[in-house]
């Protein structure tokens, strides 16, 4: 391992929730059977499901029987993503004690997302903060379009950290940057990193990256030199956003795997089993995924460093 490198990092499986809602719907059978497959891999946090309006997201108009259906493996974290207060309230309900909710840099497709201006979401939020706390579950605030957005363009990285310090002013335990359509590089990956470690160097801050133009791994290098160790990938590179135009899948969670164990770098994850619910999600949506390391074979298969 590079002495520039971490030791270890920290993978957030989301598949079963961001990369199924770009799908047509699944049964819930499957959606159980895919946290369940997941939870057996070595992955310590799961985003598991959303609690968002059916007619806006139906892939997960069936949230709250497969919360209640799945496993819920001890030594795994599961997250839910809500959209306000309401789903917060769902989402405490259905016993989920991490929960995270997203707000867009732009405007344009914050609008697109969730039907208000950004500084509307910001206010909600807010609000939204303080109703965890108070039933004692933790805040994530990811925002979404933090490289670029496919409706207004270049992101200027000082929007994204105002929107940061606004939400740790408001109380949020950590933040998430998402690469909603796939227009980070590396470049905008260390003005963004450093942009916000200038005004916030103490929150935690999590990554997640979407490969539409071929940069999610080379990003994702980018950000492990920078010392980021919290990242989010989906299984199978399932993925993408129903509000942004052209956005291809997520990160593939076995080629991020088997790219920092082949550098040395820990995840706890066993990548043989990460590739069997690979397997299995491409068989639950129907279609070949675009994970290289599945189509690879056995030589591709490290488990260790």
């Amino acid at each position: 391992m590079s002495a520039d490198l971490p030791g270890a990092v920290s993978i957030r499986e989301v598949g079963p929730r961001d990369g199924l809602q770009n799908e047509d719907p699944v049964p819930a059978d499957g959606k159980v059977r895919l946290l369940d497959l997941l939870a057996t891999t070595g992955v310590r946090r799961i985003e598991a499901v959303s609690f968002v309006h059916p007619r806006a997201i139906p892939q997960m108009a069936d949230a709250d029987e497969v919360w209640r259906r799945a496993t819920k493996a001890p030594q795994v974290h599961y997250s839910a993503l809500v959209p306000n207060s309401k789903g917060a309230q769902r989402a405490l309900a259905a016993g989920f004690t991490e929960i995270e909710v997203v707000v867009s840099a732009s405007d344009t497709h914050n609008r697109r997302n969730v039907n208000r201006s950004t500084a509307e979401s910001l206010d909600d939020i807010a609000g939204l903060i303080s109703l965890l706390h108070e039933a004692g579950a933790t805040a994530e605030v990811i925002v979404a379009t933090s490289f670029g957005c496919p409706y207004e363009g270049d992101v200027d990285p000082g929007r994204v950290a105002g929107i940061v310090d606004r939400v740790v002013a408001d109380g949020a335990d950590r933040v998430a940057f998402g690469d909603t359509t796939g227009m980070a590089t590396p470049r905008r990956v260390r003005e963004l990193v450093a942009t916000v470690r200038n005004r916030q160097p103490d929150i935690p801050v999590l990554l997640h990256f979407h490969n539409t133009r071929g940069t999610a791994l080379a990003n994702l290098l980018t950000a492990l030199e920078l010392g980021v160790t919290e990242y989010d990938a989906s299984v199978g590179g399932l993925g993408g956003c129903p509000y942004a135009p052209g956005a291809s899948g997520n990160v593939a969670t076995e080629e991020v795997v088997h790219m920092l164990h082949d550098m040395g770098v820990e995840t706890g994850i066993d990548l043989d089993a990460l590739l069997e619910a690979a397997a299995y999600a491409e068989q639950l949506v129907g279609r070949e995924l675009p994970s290289g390391v599945l189509r690879a074979g056995p030589r591709s298969r490290l488990t260790a460093a």
